[in-house]
């Protein structure tokens, strides 16, 4: 099995990549502001991987409902499945952004968000916490 995990963003797409020994690693986010280049890039990597089963961040609120950003998820998400006919699996990302910067400077997080090492963190953070739930026995 190969995950690839994605922070869905309007500028960046943060990835991380796993597999079945549980262990979510960062990928070099895709920074490209042309979204059919965006989108070549992502397939690209995902086809080169030879990922099985695709993990993308979903934007809940608080409070449980669907963000703002919820359907355009789900939008990215049914057209990765059409166009690689892979599972796809959507995660609550609550607080992984937040997570993702606490680790960094706040000196230096304005320069590491545009290069997409913010957003390649989370996609780590929520690929990590569907593989934790996934292969249980590895979380410990």
């Amino acid at each position: 099995m190969r995950f690839l995990g994605i922070d869905y963003g309007s500028r960046r797409l943060g990835l991380s990549y796993g597999d079945d020994l549980g262990v979510a690693t960062p990928l070099a986010a895709i920074t490209e502001s042309d979204r059919d280049k965006q989108w070549a890039a992502l397939l690209g990597i995902a086809r080169q991987r030879r990922v099985t089963e695709l993990v993308i961040g979903h934007p809940i609120n608080m409070d449980e409902t669907p963000g703002f950003k919820a359907k355009e998820v789900e939008a990215f998400a049914a057209r990765l499945q059409t166009e690689l006919k892979l599972p796809v699996h959507l995660v609550d990302e609550r607080l992984t952004s937040y997570e993702a910067e606490s680790t960094i400077a706040k000196s230096k997080r304005r320069d590491l968000r545009a290069s997409g090492i913010i957003d390649s963190r989370a996609a780590t953070i929520i690929l990590q916490d569907y593989l934790n739930l996934r292969f249980p026995q590895n979380a410990e």
